[in-house]
C-alpha cells in the first residue's frame, strides 16, 4: 500500500509533538475509558478496549494506569464522563480531515473545533463527506536501524499481515483491523519491539501542496492536534519529511 512513508512521517512528527507536551498517556487513558464505558471492562469481549490496551502497551504505559482507566470507564472509580464526537472537515485546498475527539463538554469542544477551522482556513463537512477518502487499517512500526525487514516479514505475513514495507528508516506492517491483534501478538512473541502500534485511518490518496499552501494546511493540522479534547487527526496531506512546522 502506497503512502506508508508519508504516514510514518506524519506520525513521527505527531508522536514527538505529543510526547513533548505530555499528552500521549492522557489521550490513551481517555480512549481506554470510553471503550470500557461503551463495551464493558472485559477486553476479550470488547475489541475496541483491546485495541486501546494494545496501543497503551505499545506506548509503554504502566499497567496500573491502564487498569485505573478501565475502572473509571466502567464506573468502578470516580472520574470524568467522556463523550466521543467525530468531525469531518476540509482544510485549505481541499485537504480531507477527520477529527476524533473525546470530551467531557460537548459544547466547548464543538466551539473549539469550529474556531480552529475558521481561523486556519478549514470548514466543517457533512457526515460521510470526508470519511470515504480513508480506510481503517492496523499499523505496526519498527525502527529499521534495529531490525531488518526480513526479521519482521516472515512472522508478520504468517500471522496474517497485509503488507510489510521499509521506507525512510521505518518498517511498517499493515493489517486489516480484525487481524491487528493476532499480528501484534505474533510479532511481540518474537521479542521484536515496535515503535508504535494502532488501528488507524489511512488515506486512499494524498494531496500534494507546496510553499505557503502547504504551510497553511500544516498549521491547521497542528492546531487541531494541540487541542486537549482531540484524540486523533487524520488527513490526506502529503508532508515532505524535511518540512518543519511553524
Amino acid at each position: 500500500m502506497s503512502g506508508h512513508s508519508k504516514w510514518a512521517t506524519i506520525k513521527r512528527k505527531k508522536g514527538a509533538l505529543d510526547a513533548a507536551r505530555g499528552q500521549v498517556f492522557t489521550k490513551i487513558i481517555k480512549e481506554i475509558s470510553i471503550a470500557a464505558k461503551m463495551g464493558g471492562s472485559d477486553p476479550e469481549g470488547n475489541p475496541r478496549l483491546k485495541a486501546a490496551i494494545l496501543k497503551a502497551k505499545a506506548a509503554n504505559m504502566p499497567k496500573d494506569n491502564i487498569e485505573r482507566a478501565i475502572k473509571k470507564g466502567a464506573g468502578e472509580l470516580e472520574g470524568a464522563e467522556y463523550f466521543e464526537i467525530i468531525y469531518e472537515a476540509y482544510g485549505p485546498n481541499g485537504v480531507g480531515v477527520i477529527i476524533e475527539t473525546l470530551t467531557d463538554n460537548k459544547n466547548r469542544t464543538a466551539a473549539d473545533i469550529r474556531y480552529i477551522l475558521n481561523k486556519y482556513g478549514g470548514s466543517l463537512g457533512t457526515t460521510g463527506s470526508v470519511s470515504y477518502l480513508f480506510k481503517r487499517k492496523g499499523v505496526i512500526e519498527f525502527d529499521a536501524e534495529k531490525y531488518s525487514e526480513d526479521q519482521i516479514l516472515d512472522v508478520a505475513l504468517e500471522a496474517g499481515a497485509e503488507d510489510v514495507r521499509t521506507e525512510d528508516g521505518i518498517i511498517t506492517v499493515t493489517t486489516e483491523p480484525e487481524d491487528f491483534e493476532k499480528v501484534f501478538n505474533a510479532i511481540s512473541d518474537k521479542k521484536l519491539e515496535q515503535e508504535s502500534a494502532e488501528v488507524t485511518l489511512l488515506p486512499e490518496n494524498w494531496i500534494k501542496l507546496e510553499g505557503e499552501a502547504l504551510q497553511k494546511a500544516m498549521n491547521l493540522i497542528e492546531k487541531l492536534e494541540e487541542n486537549d479534547d482531540v484524540q486523533n487527526v487524520y488527513h490526506n496531506l502529503e508532508i515532505p519529511e524535511d518540512t518543519e512546522e511553524e
